[in-house]
């Protein structure tokens, strides 16, 4: 798994009068045949290029992945932040689905969380998580063992029901990010980790970046699909069993 953010800006796009428009990439006005084809193209290479390198891979690689001229792809996507912006958010918006269904399909908490952290996972998904999702539960985790704020400090025994605060606090970071697509993932997959904790079913001091993590860490890219897929089921098995609790 590779994850920079080293290109995560917000990018303005300029439209054929030069104007500044931040909201039309890949979405505006109706595209010719060979254009459209052209972008779906650049968008599954730009999913398989970050995916297998990181979003720190350059836009010539995109290129040629996609079988088209490195200026097709800055046509569409007139800086490379732009691109990345786009592929992280549409991967953001895969994995709130993913946590919504599971939330809304399963009863039991713990099988909620597992299926969709395998969903996830089997879908590739951990690859290409946003980076700042990410950074936010570091941040966190950093104040709590530096000594911050004691209201985010994990209390070693809690009441089934009971709100976890660091999860809480992880959710109004990561408005600071200005990122709605990342404020709503971290809700979904908070409401599937506190349900799982309050069963006792989920370790005390589990937190949504870590279930992010786990996904991250659970998607491999490997050469040969049948081989990934079997390291993804694997290592994810020893994940969950890693994150559930233990009698005492």
């Amino acid at each position: 798994m590779h994850i920079q953010d080293s290109h995560w800006q917000t990018a303005a796009v300029a439209d054929s009068d030069g104007r500044a428009d931040m909201g039309r990439v890949g979405r505006s006005a109706p595209l010719r045949v060979d254009a459209q084809r052209n972008l779906e193209h650049v968008l599954r290479a730009a999913r398989e290029v970050f995916g297998e390198l990181g979003y720190g891979a350059p836009m010539e690689d995109v290129a040629r992945r996609a079988r088209v001229g490195v200026g097709t792809v800055y046509r569409r996507f007139p800086s490379k932040d732009v691109l990345v912006r786009r592929i992280a958010e549409e991967e953001t918006s895969r994995l709130t689905d993913q946590a919504r269904t599971a939330l809304g399909q399963e009863e039991e908490p713990w099988s909620a969380l597992s299926r969709f952290l395998r969903t996830s996972a089997a879908s590739g998904a951990g690859r290409l998580l946003p980076p700042q999702v990410l950074r936010v539960g570091v941040d966190v985790d950093d104040a709590v063992e530096l000594g911050g704020p004691a209201e985010l400090r994990v209390p070693p025994q809690r009441q089934a029901g009971q709100p976890d605060l660091r999860v809480v606090a992880q959710r109004l970071s990561a408005e600071d990010l200005d990122d709605p697509g990342a404020v709503e993932l971290l809700e979904v997959v908070g409401q599937l980790v506190e349900r799982a904790r309050a069963a006792g079913e989920l370790r005390v001091d589990v937190t949504v970046a870590d279930v992010l993590l786990v996904i991250a860490t659970a998607a491999p890219s490997l050469p040969d699909a049948a081989q990934q897929a079997a390291a993804s089921a694997r290592l994810l098995d020893i994940l969950l069993e890693g994150l559930r609790s233990r009698p005492v």
